[in-house]
């Protein structure tokens, strides 16, 4: 027993460290060979660094047993947290109704309970639930309960998550300054390593994902940085420590909502020693850990769609097939991204059949994958079935105040296409939600979409067109997106042709084709070409 004690012990401490690895290996052997039950916070320990290791059944099954453990020892503080994090799991591996029910015993274990940390998890919930139901005074109310709730506890980490909850309302309601704000805050503190690494890593995957949906480009560029840095940050092996002789442990239940370790990077993987030396090799045989970090691909992924924009094509590639590598089984949304952003560069190469590959893989894992395929239809001559995957992807959006990017790509696509088969009037509805959704330049990337789309619907109207494609020209060149401003480049080349202005035409067509030959964008440098008698018609594209 003595020898299991200090194994447990030794757990706790690289677990205080956030040495998952090492906690994980210690734990998984103390539970397969126990002289008694390990105690329901040790349970909880095991759960986190089974999921930190990338074993996220194991994670969930030793989570269930903490709850059972917490529920007998009359403690309803961890079983309300427990309960919470399942649902969370739940949710994640797709299985919502087991989500649900676990929420439910959350709220059984802790409403009506005094104040306690545990609290703002329900909070942060009924924010989430608020928002899909799109009640945004309730949403934003649960919001500042949970900072309320958090404030009072002094988790750094909650207040965190909880500024970035109320952000995520904010932002819905287009109340952008003071949504930017707050997430700025939230983010001051997980980049300045004042979090655990479990707060740091929600942040930053949350954050990272609001700013790509609000078209906030200058942040997701800083803010990816300072993710893969935290991602990727070595840190130190744990010290081997000898086993203590200790005949009482200390394993008082966890209580606390979210980890309050020191705020480290994880560790990498080490092997495990075996402590039972009666063990056999096979008895002992601990799973290695599948990843150090599970929010590295999720942040990995958004580092993909930044390199894309900023027209890093082949490294983005490469990153995009190291997030199919790294990502976990409760992330398969991340996956199906991951393919989709290695079928928009094959698309943009003219590697056809490649994407169609890339894009048929993201479908199959669950992303609608627009408007890259109907893009690929323009491109494949067959533009007449693009529009309907368009608007049936528009449809499906449930709330696109929450993914203000999203939504816009598909109307700048649907704007080329329809524009392709000459339905004018479609392009013009599809322009005029697209400048609804840009109303004031403090959106860049908004504001150079509209304009190129307004440009390319002008242009074929046959109407003065160069102003606006000037104004979308500069707006590409100031957020530095390579790709987008070599393509306003030959709407405004086609603008100046069709205004007698030859000369303009020409330095527009040769600069894009620099472009469009640097990125290796093969069938655009060929339409980039001056042709004696005319150039081909011009198309808009969405970032």
């Amino acid at each position: 027993m003595a020898v299991v004690v200090a194994v447990v012990e030794q757990a706790r401490d690289a677990a205080a460290r956030e040495d998952w690895a090492g906690a994980y290996a210690l734990l998984h052997e103390a539970d397969r060979h126990p002289t008694e039950p390990l105690a329901p916070g040790d349970l909880d320990t095991l759960a986190d660094a089974a999921w930190w290791s990338g074993h996220v059944d194991e994670s969930v099954a030793a989570r269930l047993r903490a709850h059972a453990a917490h529920v007998a020892a009359g403690d309803w503080r961890g079983a309300g947290a427990t309960a919470w994090w399942l649902s969370y799991e739940y949710r994640r591996l797709g299985r919502p109704a087991a989500a649900a029910g676990w929420l439910h015993r959350a709220r059984h274990h802790l409403e009506g309970r005094p104040d306690c940390p545990e609290q703002s998890l329900l909070a942060m919930a009924d924010t989430a639930e608020a928002q899909e139901h799109h009640d945004p005074a309730a949403a934003l109310a649960a919001a500042r309960r949970m900072t309320r709730l958090a404030v009072r506890s002094r988790d750094a980490g909650l207040v965190a998550l909880s500024h970035q909850a109320e952000a995520s309302v904010l932002l819905a309601e287009g109340r952008r300054a003071e949504g930017l704000a707050l997430l700025d805050d939230a983010m001051r503190a997980a980049t300045a390593g004042e979090l655990s690494g479990l707060s740091t890593g929600r942040l930053l995957c949350l954050a990272l994902t609001q700013c790509m949906g609000a078209a906030d480009f200058a942040r997701a560029v800083e803010w990816t940085d300072a993710a893969m840095a935290w991602c990727t940050a070595p840190r130190p092996q744990r010290a081997a420590t000898t086993p203590t002789t200790s005949a009482t442990p200390t394993r008082a239940p966890t209580t606390s909502a979210t980890p309050t370790r020191t705020p480290t990077t994880p560790t990498t993987p080490t092997a495990a020693t075996p402590t039972d030396p009666t063990a056999t090799a096979t008895d002992t045989a601990t799973p290695l850990p599948l990843t150090d970090n599970p929010f590295r691909a999720p942040c990995r992924l958004h580092h993909v769609e930044v390199l894309d924009l900023l027209g890093d094509w082949p490294r983005a590639e490469d990153e995009a097939r190291l997030v199919r590598r790294e990502v976990m089984a409760d992330c398969l949304d991340v996956a199906a991204a991951a393919e989709y952003a290695v079928g928009e560069i094959q698309r943009r190469q003219g590697r056809v059949d490649a994407a169609a590959r890339s894009y048929a893989r993201a479908h199959e894992l669950g992303r609608v994958p627009q408007p890259g395929l109907a893009l690929l239809r323009l491109a494949q001559g067959r533009a007449d079935t693009a529009p309907a995957g368009l608007r049936l992807a528009l449809d499906c959006q449930t709330d696109p105040r929450h993914d203000l990017l999203g939504r816009a790509r598909l109307l700048a696509a649907l704007t080329e296409v329809t524009l392709a088969i000459g339905e004018t009037g479609a392009a013009a509805e599809a322009v005029a939600e697209l400048e609804r959704l840009a109303p004031a330049q403090d959106v860049p990337l908004l504001a150079a979409m509209a304009a190129t789309a307004r440009g390319a619907l002008a242009l074929a109207r046959g109407e003065e067109a160069q102003g606006v494609l000037r104004r979308a020209l500069a707006l590409w060149l100031e957020l530095r997106i390579p790709y987008e401003a070599a393509r306003a480049r030959m709407l405004l080349a086609a603008a100046a042709r069709a205004a007698g202005d030859t000369d303009a035409a020409r330095r527009e067509l040769a600069a894009a084709r620099t472009v469009f030959e640097r990125l290796g964008a093969t069938p655009d440098a060929h339409r980039a070409t001056p042709r004696p008698l005319g150039v081909s018609r011009a198309s808009t594209s969405a970032p």
